[in-house]
């Protein structure tokens, strides 16, 4: 075990010396060439090169290669209180912007229904964007609402990508708490496309249900979170309180 940890140790040194001796931008040499550099199959170099990756220090793209990302501003925030990644990135100070986004209506499946607490087979929008930052994606979101909740004419030009935002901005229904359910999750074949990342790589999952003052759950949704641009925490009592 001591040399299996030694030589990961040492494999993660290497690397590491590799890519502090670029530019950010640069292009690593293909996995291929790097792995007979640094002596390992490609599978171990893939596992190491996550390690940097999830670090925010480079970046795969699908079909082009590894580059290197200058260091870059981490969002950081508490879970305690409910926001949008527009809201908590103005107040780090952190530029971003909506890409790519898909509106979808459709019957909802038994999934949703079970989700929304609605009928199978009742009407339902779907919203699903891109956030990027630094000119790349580092958030996929979804959001499946009930029917009525947000209109066609509030997603247009000015919608800046928080379903969200656009609830709190309309004051109704009014809102009184989320369930949220956090997992590390493999990246599936259309996420991994709207990220350009490679299928398999991990990513930080959100899945969440929005709750009315009347407790009617108006939106469930994922939300996909590249690693090493938001650091998360929770603040905890210690024992029981009196």
């Amino acid at each position: 075990m001591s040399e299996r940890i030694s030589i990961s140790q040492r494999l993660h040194e290497n690397l590491g010396e590799i890519i502090s001796e670029m530019q950010p931008g640069e292009k690593l040499m293909s996995e291929p060439k790097l792995a007979r550099r640094l002596g390992v199959s490609r599978a171990t170099l893939r596992e190491a090169m996550r390690t940097f990756e999830t670090q925010g220090i480079i970046y795969r793209k699908q079909g082009s290669g590894t580059y290197v990302l200058p260091a870059s501003q981490v969002i950081e925030t508490g879970l305690e209180v409910l926001e949008s990644i527009e809201t908590l990135a103005q107040r780090s100070g952190f530029e971003v912007s909506m890409g790519m986004m898909k509106i979808n209506h459709h019957p909802c499946d038994d999934r949703e229904a079970a989700a929304l607490r609605i009928p199978k087979g009742e009407e339902v929008i779907q919203v699903s964007r891109l956030i990027e930052a630094e000119g790349r994606p580092v958030a996929y979101l979804i959001d499946t609402l009930i029917k009525g909740i947000v209109l066609p004419e509030e997603l247009d030009s000015r919608f800046t990508g928080s379903v969200l935002d656009v609830i709190l901005r309309k004051g109704t229904p009014p809102l009184s708490s989320s369930r949220c359910e956090i997992n590390a999750v493999t990246a599936s074949v259309d996420i991994a496309k709207a990220f350009g990342i490679q299928r398999g790589d991990v990513l930080l999952c959100f899945t969440a249900w929005l709750y009315t003052t009347s407790g009617q759950i108006i939106d469930y949704s994922y939300s996909y979170f590249l690693p090493g641009f938001f650091r998360f925490h929770v603040v905890r009592r210690v024992g029981k309180q009196p």
